[in-house]
């Protein structure tokens, strides 16, 4: 899994991503539990992820941050990249971002998919 923290800093939330190839529902969660083993991303306010899988379509989940997944799962469609999870993780600083969340989430998927083409 590429893990890729403290890419995004705004009004004291801070974010990461992460990803994985991934070929099922039950495999994401468990790259999940698996991402959540580090302490530090076991305590984040919020890890909002999307896959599309080829088989079956697109599964995502919030965690809480309404709106997240879907705009993870855009991403993933505008690029074409199926069977593989995308995890924006959110450590909220205490201000609402409003709008500005998904800004963000956009930019931390654009940094992991930089990132993985090398």
């Amino acid at each position: 899994m590429l893990v890729l923290e403290n890419i995004i800093s705004d009004r004291g939330s801070k974010y990461a991503v992460a990803g994985a190839p991934c070929d099922s529902e039950d495999q994401a969660r468990a790259l999940l539990g698996e991402l959540r083993r580090r302490k530090k991303f076991a305590r984040a306010t919020h890890n909002s992820w999307g896959l599309l899988l080829s088989g079956t379509g697109p599964v995502k989940n919030d965690d809480g941050e309404s709106g997240a997944g879907q705009v993870i799962l855009r991403m993933l469609e505008r690029e074409d990249l199926h069977d593989h999870l995308i995890v924006v993780t959110r450590w909220f600083g205490g201000k609402n971002l409003g709008g500005d969340r998904f800004r963000h989430i956009q930019e931390a998927v654009r940094i992991y998919l930089d990132a993985r083409r090398g």
